[in-house]
C-alpha cells in the first residue's frame, strides 16, 4: 500500500493480536475545495474541518459500496444552527450555518457548548445493500466533536473508541488529519459486542499507543499514513493495512438530479415554486450554488 496518497486519503487497519481496528485520514485538497464554497471565519471553518475529517474516517468504516454516512448538529441557542456532513463512496460533502452577530460576540476560543448550545449529534449509517438505516443520537458533550463522537460508540454502540483530530492552518491551504481506533470483540466482525469494557488489558495498551500521535504526525503531507501506523503499533504482532480510499470533493447536485426530485412534487406545488420569472430556484448549501430550472420544462 505504498502508492497511498499523502493527502486526500484514509487508510484502513487492524491489529489482530490486540482485537482492534482503525482508520487514520489525511485531507487537504479535497478540505480547501470545501471550505472554499463559503467565507467561513476561522474558529467555523476549523470545526467544520473536523467534522469533514470525522465523517471520512466514520464513512470508512461501512463496507459496501453505494452506502452513506452523515454527521449532523442538531442545535439550540447557539451560534452554530446548522452541521451537516456526509461521506459516499469516497465523496465529502460539508456545510455550516451560523449566526454572524453570536459568534462576534464569544470569546476568541469559544467552548464547544457555546457553539452548538443545546445540541446533539446525529450519525447516520445508511447501507441500503445489508443493513438499512441505522441512526444513534447523542448529547454534544466535551471538549470536540471528536470526543462527542467517542461518546457516540460508548453510549449507542458500546464499542470502546479512541478518536484524534489536528488541525493545521498555518499555511495558505488548511489541512487536518485523523485517527479512529476501536476495540472489537475476538474474532472477526459483526460478533457480539464487548460492552465497553474499557478496561481491557488489551485496549488499554492500543488506546495509549494511539493518544501518543502529535497533530504534527497527522496533518504533516510528506508522512506516509503508514509510516504513522508504524511509530504508533510497531511493538504490536502485527498491523494489517487493510485498504486505503481516496478522498474527494463531492456535492451531488446537478441539474438533472434536481429536476428528478422536483418532479416527485404534486403539480400544484411545483407550480407554487415558480417564480415571476418562470423558473424554480434552489440552492445547494453545500456548494454555495444556485440551479435555475424552467417550470415549463418540468412540464414537458
Amino acid at each position: 500500500m505504498t502508492d497511498i496518497a499523502l493527502t486526500d486519503s484514509i487508510l484502513s487497519f487492524a491489529i489482530p493480536a490486540k482485537n482492534c481496528r482503525g482508520r487514520v485520514a489525511r485531507l487537504g485538497p479535497a478540505l480547501n475545495q470545501i471550505l472554499a464554497s463559503h467565507a467561513y471565519p476561522p474558529i467555523i471553518r476549523d470545526i467544520l474541518a473536523e467534522a469533514v475529517c470525522l465523517t471520512a474516517m466514520l464513512g470508512a468504516l461501512l463496507k459496501d459500496e453505494g452506502s452513506q454516512l452523515t454527521l449532523q448538529a442538531q442545535t439550540e441557542a447557539g451560534v452554530i444552527n446548522l452541521l451537516a456532513c456526509d461521506y459516499k463512496d469516497g465523496a465529502l460533502r460539508g456545510y455550516i450555518d451560523f449566526d454572524r452577530e453570536r459568534l462576534a460576540a464569544q470569546p476568541v476560543e469559544p467552548s464547544l457548548m457555546a457553539l452548538f448550545g443545546k445540541g446533539y449529534l446525529a450519525i447516520t449509517f445508511d447501507q441500503p445493500a445489508t443493513r438499512g438505516r441505522n441512526q444513534g443520537i447523542v448529547p454534544l458533550e466535551g471538549a470536540s466533536l471528536g470526543e462527542a463522537v467517542q461518546n457516540y460508540f460508548f453510549q449507542s454502540e458500546q464499542i470502546p473508541t479512541l478518536i484524534r483530530v489536528a488541525i493545521d492552518s498555518s499555511a495558505d491551504r488548511i489541512s487536518v488529519g485523523g485517527i479512529l481506533v476501536q476495540h472489537l470483540p475476538p474474532g472477526e466482525e459483526g460478533r457480539g459486542r464487548l460492552h465497553a469494557q474499557l478496561d481491557h488489558p488489551e485496549w488499554e495498551h492500543v488506546a495509549i499507543m494511539a493518544g501518543t500521535v502529535t497533530p504534527a504526525e497527522l496533518t504533516d503531507p510528506t508522512l506516509p499514513l503508514e509510516d504513522i501506523l508504524w511509530r504508533l503499533f510497531s511493538e504490536s504482532d502485527e498491523v494489517r493495512v487493510l485498504n486505503g480510499k481516496a478522498c474527494v470533493k463531492g456535492c451531488r447536485c446537478n441539474e438533472d438530479h434536481i429536476r428528478d426530485v422536483i418532479a416527485r412534487f404534486p403539480k400544484e406545488d411545483k407550480d407554487d415554486m415558480v417564480d415571476d420569472e418562470g423558473n424554480i430556484a434552489i440552492d445547494c448549501a453545500f456548494c454555495s450554488k444556485t440551479f435555475l430550472i424552467s417550470g415549463v420544462s418540468l412540464n414537458n
